[in-house]
């Protein structure tokens, strides 16, 4: 774990620093002192879902655990990219959703694609705590507090009637490209980021196409072969970071963060 982590309810204020207590069995404890094999008066990295980065200190190693926490970092700034991904197998879409949290990303939405697996729009995964549980892996890997809004929609057009769609639009598709996103390094970085769209396993409908070019979407590939649905999110993610240099560094917000948005929260 490089950040340990604390739900806002887990502290409390005590004689002006904030206290919290984890149990001999948590996770968290284990990390500590079993594997950092810390003792009391030792520091480790912490930080508050939805808030401040900064210095723990632990106080006490009987049961419980006892540390005092000092939170006066921001977390990293957010990246400025929206994804919207097909529905995947559960297993795929719990990497994308560790990797999109490790990232930073603003948000992340599925959505049902006409030729994608039916199946796969029923996982639970959103609702039953799985989303969370990967997005929480991502973020402490990553030294965060937050993680990205997650929405599902039916299809691809509930997803598209929803919102606006800020930044330059970017639709992945390797089968008829419209030009390739390499080329976006030739452009002047967006003023708000991207939202990126990655179809399903077996790609876009010709009906889908249309819809996300009438939605201002551009074709654009990332290669021919065909990838993964997470590897392709990845690659995605990277060329939109490439070019949004200019958002690192933004002041932290805490009043723009909402983790109650977000299904299984």
């Amino acid at each position: 774990m490089n950040l340990i982590l604390f739900e806002p309810r887990e502290v409390e204020a005590r004689e002006g620093a904030l206290y919290g207590e984890l149990a001999p069995h948590d996770p968290r404890a284990v990390h500590l002192l079993k594997t950092l094999h810390k003792t009391k008066g030792g520091s480790f990295e912490a930080g508050i879902i939805g808030g401040n980065r900064g210095r723990g200190i632990i106080v006490s190693v009987a049961a419980p655990v006892a540390v005092t926490l000092a939170l006066n970092d921001p977390p990293p700034p957010r990246l400025p990219v929206r994804l919207g991904v097909g529905f995947a197998r559960p297993i795929q879409l719990r990497r994308i959703l560790r990797e999109a949290a490790n990232m930073g990303l603003e948000s992340a939405a599925f959505f049902g694609t006409d030729l994608g697996e039916k199946s796969y729009r029923q996982t639970t995964l959103l609702e039953d705590g799985g989303a969370r549980a990967a997005m929480l892996e991502g973020a402490i890997e990553a030294r965060d507090t937050r993680f990205p809004a997650v929405n599902r929609f039916e299809s691809v057009d509930r997803w598209l009637a929803g919102r606006e769609k800020p930044g330059r639009r970017i639709a992945l598709d390797n089968v008829q490209p419209q030009g390739s996103f390499f080329k976006e390094s030739g452009r002047s970085p967006p003023e708000t980021g991207y939202t990126l769209a990655v179809g399903s396993e077996r790609g876009w409908s010709d009906r889908e196409r249309r819809l996300l070019e009438a939605s201002g979407f551009t074709r654009l590939s990332i290669g021919e072969r065909a990838l993964r649905t997470e590897t392709a999110c990845i690659a995605a993610l990277v060329l939109a970071m490439e070019r949004c240099p200019a958002f690192f560094g933004v002041p932290f917000d805490p009043l723009s963060y909402q983790p109650e948005n977000t299904p299984g929260f």
